[in-house]
């Protein structure tokens, strides 16, 4: 597979081109044959079942044949050179065979089944590429350099050289890995490290390319080159880990060389053998055609496909949607689980969580959160909009804010019915000396100030982001907030912890005490924080080379390495990232953690059903081949005994559509 990279890449002395964001499905020609495919089984069928004119069934027959089987015949012919008998080109020469004796209908159904697989297997690779590409939009093209005579020139991200220095201006995205010079900021970095709140960035701090600076002006001095970036990198393991993953084969795909060349074989031998010994070629023919039916690999098929589909079905009318068969089979087999934090525990939103008013402020927790969401309703921080919504949904009213100021990585301050409101970080509010012209001033900030610190510790030893009030410049309260976890999250993880035997890790880009304090509170012990993705994907690796079978759920562009290199990936939904929700194999669309658990039970429950089926046709493909060798099995009893084994595991299969075949595992399972 080239790379997305090369693809993508600039043209000499011109801007990147604008990768394209979703290939159409109909582009795909494995779309357009299978659809065409389709629509002709789909005329041909009420013609032949209705008795019309046999040359117009025959004609429509014909042509699906023509379109859904050419694509994974010439395939097969070209697989024959390298001395490989694909199953493909079995089945194409299976549903010739079967038209040869007149099953037309069952060779075109069986047609259409594989030219659709087919398709899908091409629509999941192209849709997954595509949101490779759509990563690179995440860096911006352009960036404004700074030359030595103080100049500002706008170039190509591609022409920036390690050593450089641009300009990033509030809302921008930084345009190269690098450290900030001059400036301090508020930066975005969810992309990268998954941190739910924007970081102060400031003087001697690195910043990567693709985050979002908020507020204040920021010089960066270029320290990687652009192919180099953070983001770059994570299109590139992406890639890697899809290309280097061993192919998944469903369970009876890893037996289809030998049971192929077995079949065709054998059913050479019947057909020659007797012909040799004097038997009359038409009982020769008719004796290898049986043989050929009855051997036919449909039931076998069948034998995994149903129960996978149904789990499929199932799950997704649970809001958990697997991409293919293939996927729900591997969910089974894990035995470790990595969970990312923010948005994926939690959900991935600040709210404020705790109000406390300092003695002495006059103010009861109401007006405290009415004061600070009056002076923050101006800002577009993160923190901002918690407390400002915070206040609408107690539905208190807001003053007015005038004079408003922010300052990036300290907060704001406005004035509020006359008031000098300040709401920031407890550092903004050290003891100063300005105070000491008035003794009766000075005790009093000095005794909030102390209020202060205590209740500053209280909330971020239990894990909260601590935001101070202060009116007039004494504090008069603080605001615990922070991202709320998710409901159901500490009984997925004992459900999940039940199922592998080992409890399931915390991989997350957040600092090692939030990520810590959280951990304990849904019984997590393993935690590896303060990772960027490629420290997520080698953590994967890791495990995988140790015999581990890694199951990652994550939400954001830093999970999709980790996504990628695990066994099996599965992405939330709601606020998933492209990225995360086109490399995952799986998607919970609602955000329900609960369901995660019982997809692996509901998959696991699904392979124990393919087992089952895959006896009971060897059972009747063993039973029907012996007739037909040592007696004189009919060609009509031999088709319905292979329809009857076909039917038997398609129904046994099907039993994982009813409604209580869905596992509930925890409490909160839907």
């Amino acid at each position: 597979m080239p790379s997305v990279l090369d693809q993508w890449s600039a043209p000499p002395g011109g801007p990147r081109p604008a990768p394209p964001r979703r290939t159409r499905l109909l582009a795909l020609p494995e779309a357009r044959w299978a659809l065409a495919s389709l629509v002709l089984f789909l005329l041909a069928l009420p013609v032949h079942l209705l008795g019309g004119p046999g040359w117009l069934s025959g004609t429509l027959f014909a042509a699906t044949y023509a379109t859904g089987g050419w694509e994974p015949g010439w395939a097969g012919l070209k697989a024959l050179k390298d001395r490989t008998l694909d199953v493909d080109l079995l089945m194409v020469v299976a549903a010739l065979g079967a038209a040869a004796i007149g099953q037309i209908l069952d060779g075109a159904l069986l047609i259409v089944i594989f030219a659709t697989s087919g398709a899908l297997e091409a629509v999941a690779t192209a849709r997954t590429a595509d949101s490779v590409r759509g990563l690179l939009d995440l860096a911006p093209t352009t960036a404004a350099r700074l030359l030595p005579d103080g100049r500002e020139e706008t170039v190509d991200t591609e022409r920036l050289a390690v050593g450089d220095t641009i300009l990033v201006r509030p809302g921008e995205r930084v345009g190269a890995d690098g450290r900030v010079t001059d400036g301090a900021g508020d930066v975005d970095q969810a992309t990268i490290t998954g941190e739910p709140l924007p970081v102060a960035r400031q003087v001697g701090d690195e910043v990567f390319a693709g985050t979002v600076n908020g507020s204040g002006a920021l010089r960066v001095r270029v320290e990687r080159d652009p192919a180099d970036s953070v983001i770059a990198r994570i299109v590139k393991m992406v890639e890697e880990a899809s290309e280097t993953k061993a192919p998944t084969q469903l369970f009876i795909e890893k037996i289809e060389q030998r049971y192929s060349i077995g079949m065709v074989v054998a059913t050479l031998a019947v057909f020659a053998v007797p012909l040799a010994l004097g038997d009359p070629l038409d009982s020769a023919l008719l004796r290898a055609m049986t043989f050929m039916i009855v051997a036919s690999p449909c039931a076998v098929v069948l034998s995994t496909m149903p129960p996978l589909l149904s789990a499929i079905a199932n799950a997704g009318r649970r809001g958990v949607l697997a991409k293919s068969a293939v996927v729900m089979e591997r969910l089974g087999q894990i035995d470790t689980v990595a969970l990312d934090k923010t948005g994926t525990l939690t959900e991935g939103v600040p709210h404020v969580t705790d109000l406390r008013p300092l003695p002495g402020g006059g103010l009861d927790e109401a007006a405290l959160l009415t004061l600070a969401a009056s002076a923050e309703h101006p800002s577009e921080h993160p923190l901002a909009r918690a407390v400002v919504t915070a206040a609408r949904e107690r539905n208190l009213p807001l003053g007015g804010a005038e004079h408003f100021t922010s300052t990036p990585g300290q907060g704001v301050t406005a004035t509020v019915d006359g008031r000098t409101v300040t709401v920031g970080a407890p550092t903004r509010f050290l003891e100063p000396e300005a105070h000491e012209q008035h003794r009766k001033v000075r005790g009093q900030y000095r005794k909030a100030h102390e209020q202060r610190q205590k209740v500053v510790a209280e909330l971020e030893d239990a894990g909260r982001t601590a935001v101070v009030v202060a009116r007039d410049g004494v504090p008069v309260g603080v605001l615990g907030i922070a991202d709320r976890l998710r409901p159901d999250a500490a009984a997925t993880v004992a459900a999940l912890t039940r199922l592998t035997g080992r409890t399931p890790v915390l991989l997350t880009g957040d600092n090692e005490r939030a990520a810590r304090r959280l951990a304990a509170e849904v019984g997590i012990t393993e935690v590896r924080a303060g990772l960027l993705p490629q420290d997520k994907a080698a953590a994967v690796k890791e495990w995988e080379a140790q015999g581990r079978k890694v199951l990652v759920v994550g939400d954001g562009v830093n999970d999709a390495p980790a996504l990628a290199a695990a066994h099996s990936g599965i992405a939330m939904g709601k606020a998933g990232s492209d990225l995360a929700l086109e490399t995952a194999d799986a998607v919970v669309v609602r955000d329900e953690l609960a369901t995660i658990p019982s997809v692996v039970q509901l998959s696991r429950t699904a392979r124990r059903l393919v087992v089952q089926n895959l006896v009971i046709a060897g059972a009747f493909i063993t039973v029907l081949v012996a007739w037909d060798l040592t007696g004189d099995l009919p060609l009509p009893l031999g088709v319905a005994g292979h329809e009857g084994s076909t039917v038997i595991v398609g129904l046994n299969g099907l039993r994982l559509l009813r409604e209580t075949a869905w596992p509930r595992l925890t409490q909160d399972a839907p």
